[in-house]
């Protein structure tokens, strides 16, 4: 390709073209949709539950956050790869920023959905990312549906988009596909499953324990008990009218009281009788068994997500469980979201995009940034020439790369 149409493509990419969800385009007839979830709603169930769960949402964010890395890199001199990894579309974003939403929903619903936008002539590429709940895949499995808010779904307000690697012109004259990400997982084939599945429960289990413990506070940790009130009443309605007023002023959830009402009798016999069970601990072992077993499903790790901060902070087991969760998760992960990215540059701008990948960098560091390559090699016990040509080059690479991240 000559340098001049390459100008022309990176200016081309520069084109506004806006998503088709929020661009306010007709509505298209559609088919049918397989429903996500019993209900059609198991998206909005997944998203209330991360929102909960303290321990859930934080591994769901740190799991996401190093699959998008810390930015890009790609093949010198590739100017229409420079400016997409800038400006992936029209809004002015930046492809690490659409890549992040993206892993968002993968590690949220097992399931993430990327627009594509251009025009027939290819004069342009743009990347949108779509919110998962609002998508749902079509009868024939070719398009997928588009609405804002599902529970009150109107034929009027949804948009069909084709599913990749199909295109099709729409009433802009933009040319659209989407590209859907989908955990495998057998027996479902119109939607992926979301990594965590088996720990649903121990979700739960997390959100409610700390609801038990707020519940307490509220309650002033009072005990739970039957509360014996010796009254005289008139009538079945005047008894359950002084049992609600107790319930308002002392009842509790924990804390709970019943109230029994019983007829006076000579002197007054009112009294509260606690049931007091030390549940304290059993509270906080469910707990802590739930967070192991909402890492375990996640396929993650405690040290990554601040879950193991309160026994001391170590270095040293953080780049461990880094170096295991890169070469097992988070590179598998990355290279499954570029693969199509990269085949949609190569096919619509006509531009090798097999040099684009993620940079990765680990949460901390074992060695000062201003060591040379020779003195980190003594600092390891291992051979080193400071004046080795090959250790003078990669040298020269890290400089230059560390001289371009100031930049």
């Amino acid at each position: 390709m000559s340098k001049d149409k390459i100008s022309t493509r990176v200016v081309a990419t520069q084109n506004r073209a806006e998503p088709l969800l929020g661009s306010g385009s007709g509505a298209r007839n559609t088919e049918k949709v397989w429903s996500w979830g019993g209900d059609n709603m198991l998206p909005y169930a997944l998203s209330l539950l991360a929102r909960r769960s303290v321990a859930h949402r934080r591994i769901i964010n740190d799991k996401a956050d190093y699959i998008a890395g810390k930015g890009f890199s790609y093949g010198e001199g590739c100017d229409v790869l420079a400016h997409l990894v800038d400006r992936a579309n029209g809004s002015g974003e930046s492809l690490r920023s659409i890549l992040s939403r993206i892993a968002m929903d993968s590690s949220l619903f097992g399931n993430a959905f990327l627009e594509v936008v251009t025009d027939a002539n290819h004069s342009f590429l743009s990347f949108y990312h779509i919110d998962a709940s609002c998508c749902r895949v079509a009868h024939d499995s070719k398009h997928v549906v588009l609405h804002q808010d599902w529970s009150h779904f109107r034929q009027t307000e949804s948009h069909t988009l084709p599913l990749y690697p199909l295109f099709e012109q729409m009433e802009d004259g933009t040319v659209r596909t989407v590209i859907h990400y989908k955990s495998y997982e057998p027996m479902f084939s119109h939607y992926g499953v979301a990594p965590y599945i088996a720990a649903l429960d121990a979700a739960a289990i997390v959100y409610k324990t700390d609801r038990w413990n707020i519940s307490r506070i509220d309650n002033a940790f009072q005990l739970s008990g039957v509360m014996m009130l010796d009254s005289v009443v008139d009538s079945e309605e005047e008894a359950d009218r002084i049992v609600r007023m107790a319930e308002e002023k002392f009842a509790g959830n924990p804390g709970q009281v019943l109230f029994v009402l019983r007829d006076h009798a000579e002197g007054d016999n009112s009294r509260f009788i606690p049931i007091d069970a030390a549940t304290d601990g059993d509270w906080q072992t469910l707990h802590t068994v739930a967070e192991s077993d909402l890492v375990v499903a996640h396929s993650w790790f405690r040290s990554l997500s601040g879950l193991d901060y309160a026994s001391g902070f170590s270095s040293d087991r953080i780049l461990q469980e880094y170096e295991v969760a890169l070469n097992t998760v988070i590179l598998p992960l990355q290279e499954q979201l570029l693969e199509p990215i990269r085949a949609v540059i190569e096919s619509v701008l006509e531009v090798d995009a097999s040099t684009l990948e993620i940079i990765n960098r680990p949460p901390s560091r074992s060695k000062p940034l201003y060591m040379r390559v020779w003195e980190a090699r003594r600092a390891d016990g291992l051979d080193y020439d400071e004046r080795d040509p090959e250790q003078q080059r990669l040298l020269a690479e890290i400089t230059k790369y560390n001289i371009r991240s100031i930049e």
